[in-house]
């Protein structure tokens, strides 16, 4: 009878063996698992800091200044459109310039300028602005964005790099050419 025990305590011992092992392979892949996972993210993180930044912009380009031309070029009252910078260049009917963004501030559509109307009308949502960039008509809860505007030497440049989000139209906004 003790041989019937024995082989049957033997036979416990080996089952729960057996049960053990699953258990210890099981945690034995999730560590590899996370130590893999980890390993990967500090490679990540080492790569993305050795990685060279960003270059700026080339001049002429968008994030760079651009030359839009000449104060004299730009009839007071218009509207010219520069698609590379992704603005618009307005002349005021008081000779001022502002340089407004292309992209409407409801949900970044692209608005064009109308001529006619003599406003800028979003095709996405109806949004309207007028040669400001002040909103007229909403659901644009704000004015067209602006980039810096600067004159020198009769040349007008455009600071492409930084958008100025601003919630309606200021007289202080407004570059005027230096008069001769």
């Amino acid at each position: 009878m003790q041989e019937k025990k024995m082989v049957h305590t033997e036979k416990e011992a080996q089952d729960t063996d057996l049960k053990r092992l699953p258990r210890r392979a099981f945690l034995f892949y999730f560590w590899i698992v996370i130590g893999l996972a980890l390993i990967s993210e500090v490679v990540w993180l080492v790569t993305s800091f050795l990685k060279p930044r960003k270059k700026p912009a080339a001049t002429g380009e968008f994030g760079a200044l651009m030359e839009a031309g000449t104060v004299d070029v730009f009839l007071p009252g218009t509207v010219t459109a520069f698609p590379r910078g992704r603005f618009y260049l307005a002349r005021l009917e008081s000779g001022g310039f502002l340089a407004l963004s292309r992209q409407c501030p409801h949900l970044g559509c692209t608005v064009p300028w109308a001529e006619e109307e003599k406003q800028f009308i979003c095709p996405c949502h109806s949004s309207v602005f007028d040669i400001r960039g002040d909103i007229i008509r909403s659901p644009a809860p704000r004015a067209l964005d602006q980039f810096r505007v600067t004159i020198q030497n009769d040349m007008v440049f455009v600071d492409t790099g930084h958008v100025l989000r601003r919630n309606r139209f200021e007289e202080d906004q407004v570059v005027y050419p230096e008069k001769s």
